[in-house]
């Protein structure tokens, strides 16, 4: 089975047909910058784009950086203030011309790493964070995927995500090791409250991986993101085919 995926960042808006049995993509994604915050409005109109771009008329899946309640986004802490309250499913349902799966984007990301990815096969209990604009997190278990809102986590009077996500480290300048050091800080304090057995790091700051692990210093197993950037999408392509079972 086919299912296009969508994932919606603070930055870009991406997409991709995948294969859901595999997880790979099935084509070239299809990259939208969005440098300034696009109204919902504008945002379906992305939404538009990506799926004519691929001709597409199957399922479809959308992660969206925010607490999704059932049909209703709740928060939009990195986009635009409208979404709050918002009927995600119908704004983007009318925008791709056919019923539209809506899913937290962390928890898209974590579908997608403990389907095909660094968590397959792994009952332990897994936190997956996402490093990017925000922080994505999500835990799992058994199979059972669950979004959290961790990158909101009060850390000296602001959200957690406003010093440890991959956007702060750029503001700040601050070198892998210095951002390392306080990004071990951030997840030996979520260690503390969820104990996690495996720590499954994604986004794009997973690619270089390599330049910060080495000074988290946490109790967990950590591992990138085998899917890395792509795990959202794949994972929202997974959610529209569970929709359609």
């Amino acid at each position: 089975m086919k299912a296009l995926g969508i994932d919606i960042g603070g930055s870009a808006i991406k997409g991709a047909p995948v294969d859901v049995r595999t997880g790979r993509l099935l084509a070239e994604r299809h990259r939208i910058a969005t440098p300034r915050r696009l109204s919902p409005v504008q945002m379906a109109g992305a939404v538009r784009e990506i799926v004519r771009h691929f001709e597409w008329q199957g399922p479809v899946g959308i992660g969206f950086p925010g607490v999704i309640a059932g049909r209703r986004i709740l928060t939009s802490a990195n986009l635009h203030p409208k979404f709050i309250g918002c009927d995600g499913v119908r704004l983007f349902s009318r925008a791709a011309g056919g019923p539209v799966a809506l899913i937290n984007d962390a928890a898209a990301a974590a579908h997608a790493e403990m389907t095909c990815g660094a968590g397959r096969g792994f009952t332990g209990k897994t936190l997956l964070v996402t490093l990017g604009t925000g922080v994505g997190t999500a835990l799992a278990q058994d199979g059972v995927v669950f979004a959290c809102e961790l990158g909101h986590f009060p850390w000296e009077g602001k959200s957690a995500e406003k010093f440890v996500g991959a956007a702060a480290r750029g503001r700040e300048d601050l070198s892998w090791v210095q951002w390392g050091k306080r990004l071990g800080r951030y997840l030996r304090q979520l260690e503390a409250l969820l104990w996690p057995e495996r720590i499954i790091i994604g986004g794009g700051a997973s690619a270089k991986h390599r330049k910060f692990f080495p000074h988290l210093k946490t109790r967990a197993e950590v591992v990138p993101a085998q899917l890395r950037n792509g795990a959202g999408i794949v994972g929202a392509a997974l959610w529209a085919a569970r929709d359609r079972a």
